[in-house]
């Protein structure tokens, strides 16, 4: 009787644990199936395909339950599985938020869009302000505003020419974007590598 109810006890044990172990296994399948439900409308492609990713990770949990293996064998393989499941989700929603980000960076159509520091655009806004008092005939005055300095006026030319860079190459009055920069460097090197007796008249 005692080997009897030592069988007994063995065998609901081991049928306990059996149950247990598909329980798990079904419970593993059944969160899997909703997660990928949950994730596919955050995460979808145009026409609501998941990406190929995720798709592949699906897939191969799926054949992984067809695999004939020990139990614990199997929720180790789950375990691994869906850590690669987990990880292609993430970067899909990374992708996808990045692209929605860049997209709303992005300029309007038919907008052009520089970056500028403070100081560019301190010094653009002075440029401009004095460019068009010249171009108007009725200006008759006469602006004390000079560079500070070689730095300050090489930091103007970068703004410029930053500025002429942005212009799409057909829509630019001047093709070579060169010619100007170099226009510009002349007259800052040819006032600040003069000789001593032009600086000091």
């Amino acid at each position: 009787m005692s080997v009897l109810l030592a069988v007994l006890i063995g065998a609901t044990g081991a049928c306990a644990r059996s149950y247990y172990e598909a329980g798990r296994k079904r419970g593993i399948e059944e969160a899997v199936r909703e997660i990928l439900r949950g994730v596919g409308s955050h995460v979808e492609l145009e026409g609501g395909a998941l990406p190929a990713a995720i798709e592949k990770a699906g897939n191969d949990l799926k054949i992984l339950s067809a695999r004939r293996l020990s139990k614990k064998l199997l929720i180790q393989a789950y375990h691994g599985q869906l850590w690669v499941m987990g990880n292609a989700i993430g970067d899909s929603c990374w992708m996808k938020g990045h692209a929605a980000g860049m997209r709303r960076k992005a300029p309007a159509e038919g907008r052009i869009r520089v970056d500028l520091s403070l100081n560019e655009l301190l010094q653009l806004g002075w440029l401009a302000h004095l460019g068009f008092q010249h171009m108007m005939p009725n200006y008759r005055s006469f602006e004390t505003y000079r560079f500070s300095s070689q730095a300050d006026a090489e930091e103007a030319a970068r703004a410029v020419g930053r500025l002429e860079a942005s212009v799409p190459s057909k829509d630019r009055p001047i093709t070579d974007l060169t010619v100007q920069f170099k226009s510009r460097q002349q007259l800052i090197g040819e006032w600040w590598h003069a000789t001593p007796d032009r600086l000091t008249a």
